[in-house]
């Protein structure tokens, strides 16, 4: 067991890496982030930027340094200098970026100017980068600034604000998902080729069929707009809580932000998501017991005399939640990602609309701090299956 873990972690460690080195080129050469639509803006406007201007963002934001350097200053912090040896600077001549890239336009093959780098009018030095700010390193926990949604505050502090609500919004969906979808995939698979079977098979297969934002918007007209202008009680069709009193018939007054006001919010989002995730788990479940139920130490169990219940409990089930536990695991990366469809349909302030919104403003930094938690969420989780398997199943050593 030890061997394996030890293994285990060292393959964890280079497949975080890799995602780390993915996410960030992927959104490094991405269009987009603080200098977006500051070059088409017309030296004649008042909103107009300079070459100056834009230089000194590019400082700011790291964006006048080379890939490679970047990428060593987000993921651990360094360089942030030139190396210092008993007084003595190293290094300190070494090219890691240009500040004032030279640009000029080339008509290209479909007969339209396109701007180009051709050269640099300004390099930057090692030696440049001493006093400037930057962060510890994202293997410490700090994931540097905002470019936009807060701008210039802590990436921690964005994801601080919305964790809770994701949190709230996943967990609770999770839990009923389960406690409602497993007893169903039971009962289906043992009652197989029933009324129940077929009627449930077919609602679970609508279920998993529907877009959650279809079903999502659907949830909002049946039971928030309707019934509002029906005059009939309604539930809060989006947030996680009011900002202002709001009265609904036959509650009364709900005050803003408290307890009842937070339960109201959180009853539609939730209710999409268990609905569509209980035709997943349930019908996961019940292939897995389908399969459990046709093997032969089953009927043996039956033919020995043993009552139904003690069969399915005892026999059948603890084999048929092996695979069931793959999924489980995995809902530990869900639990920080957050739903981005639902949280968007009811603007819920969670972590998935964070990403969305993130993505969508070009907050580059906000982006990849949830790229890589997620990814070190799921390799975690990968580890944790695996160790479930042997307590699942004591057949399974790890070696």
């Amino acid at each position: 067991m030890v061997a394996y873990l030890v293994r285990r972690v060292l393959q964890m460690i280079l497949v975080v890496f890799i995602s780390a080195i993915a996410s960030f080129a992927l959104l490094s050469l991405a269009p987009g982030g603080p200098l977006a639509g500051l070059r088409q803006t017309p030296a004649t406007s008042r909103f107009y930027i300079s070459a100056e201007d834009i230089a000194r963002i590019r400082t700011k934001y790291d964006l006048d340094l080379t890939i490679p350097v970047r990428f060593t200053r987000w993921l651990i912090g360094v360089p942030r200098g030139p190396l210092v040896i008993n007084g003595k600077e190293y290094f300190g001549d070494l090219v890691v970026g240009c500040r004032q890239p030279i640009e000029e336009e080339f008509l290209n093959d479909r007969g339209k100017y396109e701007t180009r780098v051709t050269g640099c009018s300004e390099i930057v030095y090692l030696r440049d980068l001493t006093g400037r700010s930057a962060s510890r390193g994202i293997l410490l926990g700090d994931f540097g600034v905002s470019w936009r949604l807060l701008r210039d505050r802590p990436v921690s502090d964005l994801i601080v604000s919305r964790l809770p609500k994701t949190l709230q919004l996943i967990g609770l969906e999770t839990l009923f998902s389960i406690l409602i979808g497993v007893p169903l995939g039971i009962y289906s698979a043992v009652k197989q080729y029933s009324k129940f079977d077929y009627f449930f098979t077919s609602l679970a297969f609508m279920g998993s069929a529907m877009p959650t934002f279809f079903f999502g918007i659907l949830m909002i007209l049946a039971f928030s707009i309707l019934p509002r202008n029906a005059g009939l009680p309604y539930l809060p069709p989006g947030l996680s809580e009011s900002v202002r009193d709001y009265t609904i018939p036959l509650l009364g007054t709900i005050t803003a932000g408290s307890a009842s006001d937070r339960v109201l919010h959180l009853i539609l989002p939730v209710s999409v998501l268990t609905l569509v995730n209980v035709a997943f788990w349930s019908r996961y479940i019940r292939s897995s017991m389908l399969e459990v139920l046709r093997q032969d130490y089953v009927r043996t169990a039956r033919a020995k005399g043993l009552r139904e219940n003690v069969v399915i409990m005892k026999h059948a089930l603890r084999n048929g939640l092996i695979p069931f536990v793959t999924i489980v695991v995995f809902t530990l990366p869900g639990l920080f990602s957050g739903a981005i469809i639902t949280e968007s349909i009811f603007s819920w302030p969670g972590m998935g609309r964070l990403y969305l919104l993130a993505l969508g403003d070009s907050d580059y930094p906000v982006a990849m701090a949830v790229f890589f938690i997620i990814a070190v969420l799921t390799v975690i989780a990968t580890l944790l299956r695996d160790i479930l398997y042997t307590v699942v199943d004591p057949r399974i050593r790890l070696k």
